[in-house]
């Protein structure tokens, strides 16, 4: 994982000053970083019976579609409001500055799915505590919680379930 570490950038100063952004898209860049990643991804699930990886907006997609094709599960996007064609089911959530909406198909999920649930980072943890209780109100068999990068700074994970098996790949 340090060479997948080393890839990602820090931005200082973005998007206000005292933050430091970390930019995964210099990770998905590299083909090494990314093999990495996806096969580290597979790994953490692969023997746990995952029929479904739920990818949030929109770079949870990366993650979620590189981790379901390596385990032979199917793959659930999480998207906005009005981007999903067919009947959905919604949660709405708080973020810092108001709030906002996720949104999957009703038919997405059946009580005989095992679901990951994956984005990218995990910082204050509002989008994915709000697509976990969405995911659960669907009955599944199991879901788990999973990230590449958590910043720990931020105590996202105590605004997770405290059912929920959280796993991150890289945690600063």
């Amino acid at each position: 994982m340090e060479y997948v570490r080393q890839k990602i950038r820090d931005v200082y100063d973005f998007p206000k000053p005292g933050i430091i952004f970390r930019d995964l898209t210099t990770m998905f860049k590299d083909p090494r970083a990314m093999h990495i990643v996806g096969w580290d991804l597979a790994q953490l699930y692969r023997d746990k019976g995952v029929t479904k990886v739920v990818g949030i907006e929109s770079r949870g997609f990366i993650g979620g579609a590189i981790m379901a094709y390596e385990i032979g599960a199917g793959f659930v996007p999480a998207r906005k409001p009005g981007k999903l064609p067919a009947d959905t089911v919604r949660a709405d959530f708080e973020k810092e500055y108001g709030t906002d909406t996720i949104e999957i198909h009703r038919d997405a999920i059946t009580p005989d799915d095992v679901v990951v649930i994956h984005d990218d980072l995990l910082a204050t943890g509002g989008t994915m505590a709000a697509c976990y209780e969405l995911v659960k109100s669907m009955n599944p068999k199991k879901v788990y919680i999973n990230f590449i990068v958590e910043l720990s700074d931020l105590h996202g994970r105590d605004n997770l379930p405290a059912d929920a098996e959280v796993t991150s790949l890289i945690v600063y």
